[in-house]
């Protein structure tokens, strides 16, 4: 089962990186499952519903999101009628839509995908940790599912780490979101389980973080009030991380970043 996950959209750039590479993605690597990080996608803020019907008929099967998530405020009463689109399940409860489904892939697998955020330099919501612990006492690898995703959008890599080695042997795969800068430290953990501390965003990398660079340098150089931020629109590109996974023990066998467009040295793999 081939799986692949990949970060932030950042605006227009993004969303065109997302519509010009994800389908030849899909059959060029024969891809089973595809999950997207949404959250920067509307103009660097949030996430529309005409973005999240995009995304999903340019290949993806579920959209994950983060501290964006409620920028685009419609978006609040229209999460609870897609379940495909996710927010950080620790959120206080009562919050509008789930942060966590159980989805079916190519062949009918069915796939957790658990999108969780952190807390260290972020908002203080629920304890992330706790909230994946009760989702993975009722759903386990193998038993209820063929394979078990994680988008952990958090800004520390300490954090980010820590999520990956406590889920090792339980998730067949847990990503970091949220710097939009790729790490060099993808790689199967020692139970099995693949992990990258962040695989960066989807979007103009000739940019501080996906967002126009003078603007946002502006704002450490003079350190006075400054226009709002607005999305690089330059050529994108497409960050993610593609993994193998086995079909009997859910773990990963494969793993390698996608890097595709843009002005990122490319890497495509072929496995």
């Amino acid at each position: 089962m081939r799986v692949l996950m990949i970060g932030d959209v950042v605006g227009k750039s993004g969303r065109d990186a997302v519509s010009t590479y994800l389908p030849q993605l899909r059959q060029n690597l024969d891809l089973d499952f595809v999950v997207v990080n949404g959250e920067n996608a509307a103009h660097g803020f949030g996430i529309t519903d005409k973005i999240c019907a995009s995304l999903y008929q340019q290949g993806a099967d579920v959209i994950t999101t983060g501290n964006h998530i409620w920028d685009q405020r419609p978006i609040m009463n229209y999460i609870d009628g897609d379940p495909k689109l996710l927010r950080p399940i620790n959120f206080p409860e009562g919050t509008p839509g789930a942060g966590f489904g159980i989805f079916e892939a190519r062949h009918g697998e069915k796939v957790l995908v658990i999108n969780a955020m952190g807390r260290l330099y972020m908002d203080p919501l629920d304890d992330p940790f706790a909230a994946i612990e009760k989702v993975l006492s009722r759903v386990q690898l193998r038993i209820d599912v063929t394979a078990i995703l994680v988008d952990f959008h958090a800004e520390a890599s300490s954090e980010k780490q820590s999520v990956g080695h406590v889920l090792d042997g339980r998730a067949s795969v847990v990503i970091g979101t949220h710097t939009h800068v790729p790490t060099a430290d993808y790689r199967i953990l020692p139970g099995g389980t693949a992990y990258q501390t962040d695989v960066g965003m989807t979007g103009d990398y000739d940019s501080v973080i996906g967002m126009q660079k003078n603007n946002a340098s502006d704002r450490f150089t003079t350190k006075l009030p400054q226009a709002r931020l607005e999305p690089a629109d330059g050529e994108g590109t497409l960050c993610g991380l593609l993994v193998e996974i086995d079909g009997q023990s859910g773990l990963a066998k494969k793993t390698s970043p996608v890097r595709i467009g843009g002005c990122l040295t490319s890497n495509c793999p072929q496995f």
